[in-house]
């Protein structure tokens, strides 16, 4: 009697093998997918970055402005000055009226380096005075008559300073007006010289506004300063449109604009007042 076999279950040995080979598959792909994604994700960093880099510099010039850019031309020009004045407005009025014995002073500015116009004239009287004394005079060995005049009685050459400088007008009490340069850096004076070309009249004239001013340009300043609070860079004593003898004062404000105001030379009140937005 022939006994046959019983077959063996080949499908399932075969789906057996084949859930094997997909398990794989799908452990093969995970791991190409995540080096893929390693890959892609470095790639895509890099780019960022290198984007961010070349995005920064650009955001930063454009947004880091000039402190001064918003300043008109003329507030940059005070700013400067100013930054570089050490000598104040209180200490140049008393160096210029101790410059010339018994003189008051009539009017004061703050410049910029170089020489002022009173400066410039009185160097062209002091050249065309030289050319034309005797030359045995002006040419001997000794120099002793073209160094300049200690007081500055004589026009003299003077040479300009460096930085800024406080420019004076005072008078002699017959009304002789004298101009005295003063280093607004140091204090030290510069130049004192008798202007030129003044007669009787107008020595006379400005006596009498000297004794009108019963108010002194300090105290001018202070009640200027009250009004607009600031530096003061300039005054000067003359009549204004209704024939009142004022102090009209510049006064630099923190924005560096600045503001005239004029002071009744005999009462102290404030007669008017005028803002320069330049």
């Amino acid at each position: 009697m022939t006994c046959d076999r019983r077959p063996k279950n080949t499908g399932l040995l075969r789906a057996h093998r084949l859930r094997a080979a997909g398990a794989a598959c799908v452990v093969l792909t995970a791991a190409l997918l995540t080096g893929c994604g390693q890959d892609s994700g470095s790639t895509s960093t890099g780019t960022e970055t290198s984007e961010a880099a070349r995005a920064v510099p650009e955001r930063t010039a454009t947004t880091s402005p000039s402190p001064s850019a918003s300043l008109t031309k003329d507030q940059q020009k005070r700013k400067k000055l100013l930054d570089s004045t050490k000598i104040t407005f209180d200490k140049a009025v008393t160096t210029a009226e101790g410059a010339v014995a018994g003189s008051k002073l009539i009017e004061l500015d703050l410049k910029g380096p170089g020489k002022s116009d009173d400066d410039t004239d009185a160097s062209a009287s002091a050249s065309a005075s030289t050319s034309a004394s005797p030359s045995g005079a002006g040419s001997s060995p000794s120099g002793s008559s073209a160094s300049p005049s200690a007081t500055g009685s004589s026009p003299s050459a003077s040479p300009a300073s460096t930085g800024p400088e406080w420019v004076a007008t005072v008078a002699a009490k017959d009304g002789t007006e004298h101009t005295v340069r003063i280093d607004a850096v140091t204090g030290k004076v510069l130049q004192t010289v008798e202007d030129q070309g003044q007669d009787a009249q107008e020595k006379s004239r400005t006596a009498e506004r000297i004794a009108k001013a019963t108010q002194t340009p300090q105290e001018a300043a202070k009640t200027a300063k009250d009004k607009a609070k600031g530096t003061v860079t300039s005054v000067d004593l003359d009549d204004n449109d209704k024939n009142v003898l004022v102090w009209s004062v510049d006064v630099v404000t923190k924005d560096w604009k600045e503001t005239e105001v004029d002071v009744d030379a005999a009462s102290g009140s404030v007669t008017g007042e005028h803002v320069d937005n330049d």
